[in-house]
């Protein structure tokens, strides 16, 4: 799954809010899907070096992408990558921090999926362009943003019944930029919005179609665990390798 190669990635802060306002204009708010077959669930873990790195952006991010058959959600395959981190802890440009990795994951998977399903913010971002949109316009694909917290905005409580929505509201302008979904009944809410070429009203469907008794949604969740699983190998590895080392 190739990406299209709209700008570059070494920028500054000011530089990567100008790309996300130009990027925006390519982004679509309405149903643009072919027929839904692949779904894919997409996280990032962060390895990080050393008091404070998280904010600095020294370390690397680990990504992992599942790819899933639609509506059965059988596993077709996953992939992952691990890339160096080149930009710092930002509030809103999330995606210049972990999108080159996710990037590196998708171009190695043999199917390409038809939805994705990214764990952070799409629409409903103070520029209206995050993690979800971004990694959808790039690989020029439908997304939605499926986050555990609010980014912007304010929403009322959503029923305790599975399938309970509220609307996300930007209260300094009124717009509705997401809504407040209820994957499970008694679980807290997670906060859906649009990401690429899908309608709010078609991702809160796809959202709950892939839902199970938990409160993140199947795709988003099993990659969490997905990345974390690499990301623990891989300190137990570096942890024996260091032991070995001080051993001889």
């Amino acid at each position: 799954m190739k990406a299209l190669d709209l700008h570059r990635w070494d920028v500054t802060p000011a530089e990567a809010r100008e790309i996300q306002l130009r990027l925006r204009e390519r982004m679509k708010l309405e149903d643009r899907l072919e027929k839904v077959e692949h779904v894919a669930g997409a996280d990032i873990a962060l390895e990080l070096r050393g008091r404070g790195s998280w904010r600095t952006g020294e370390g690397r991010a680990i990504a992992g992408v599942i790819v899933y058959r639609f509506p059965e959600m059988q596993e077709v395959e996953r992939a992952s990558s691990i890339q160096p981190l080149r930009f710092p802890y930002v509030p809103g440009l999330l995606s210049f921090r972990e999108i080159p990795a996710l990037l590196a994951a998708f171009e190695s998977l043999r199917t390409s999926p038809d939805l994705i399903f990214c764990d952070g913010q799409g629409y409903a971002h103070p520029r209206r362009f995050g993690l979800a949109s971004h990694l959808g316009v790039l690989l020029d694909a439908p997304s939605i943003g499926v986050a555990k917290s609010l980014l912007i905005g304010k929403c009322k409580e959503p029923g305790q019944r599975a399938g309970s929505t509220a609307a996300l509201i930007d209260t300094a302008t009124g717009e509705q930029i997401g809504a407040a979904v209820r994957a499970a009944s008694g679980v807290r809410p997670v906060y859906v919005s649009c990401g690429n070429r899908i309608s709010l009203e078609r991702a809160i469907e796809f959202t709950l179609a892939v839902a199970d008794r938990y409160r993140i949604p199947q795709p988003t969740r099993e990659a969490d665990h997905f990345v974390n699983e690499l990301r623990r190998k891989r300190k137990a590895l570096a942890a024996g390798a260091g032991g070995a080392e001080r051993a001889g």
